[in-house]
């Protein structure tokens, strides 16, 4: 892994893809949904501070974890401007995620559970499928695996 000199205080996009492990084209992602920011040279490059490596680490961390984007960027606004995220910052934040990810977990959990019976059907149109109509809830109005505007 490059190692950066610790007299150089601003990283070009190809030194913090090469340090973070993210590609240029994620980092210029990143930069468009406010996740890092960057100055523009003279010659209109970009050009990252040193602690724009952390904030890069704490974004691909909790996507590793399933965090949307949109809440990355929320908990990243929290933080006071250009603070680098800290372990203190990382704990309290997954806590509060927590919950969210049980969440998907058990919804993760009952798909698994009823995809057998799904795919033994075919059809995905029964009355009771699981993944097209989960919990019957237009059985009683229309049937098929497909909703369709009503006509009035």
């Amino acid at each position: 892994m490059p190692q950066i000199p610790e007299k150089i205080h601003e990283l070009t996009v190809g030194q913090l893809s090469a340090r973070s492990g993210a590609a240029v084209s994620a980092l210029h992602f990143y930069e468009s949904k406010g996740l890092i920011t960057s100055r523009r040279t003279s010659g209109n490059q970009r050009r990252y501070s040193r602690d724009t490596l952390r904030r890069v680490a704490f974004v691909r961390a909790a996507q590793r974890v399933g965090i949307p984007l949109a809440t990355i960027r929320e908990a990243l606004a929290e933080l006071p401007e250009e603070r680098t995220p800290t372990r203190e910052d990382w704990a309290r934040l997954s806590e509060k995620w927590r919950s969210e990810l049980d969440e998907r977990i058990q919804q993760l959990n009952r798909l698994r559970d009823h995809l057998t019976d799904c795919i033994g059907c075919g059809c995905l149109s029964m009355e009771t499928c699981v993944l097209s109509n989960p919990d019957d809830v237009f059985g009683a109005r229309l049937t098929g695996s497909r909703l369709m505007a009503e006509r009035r």
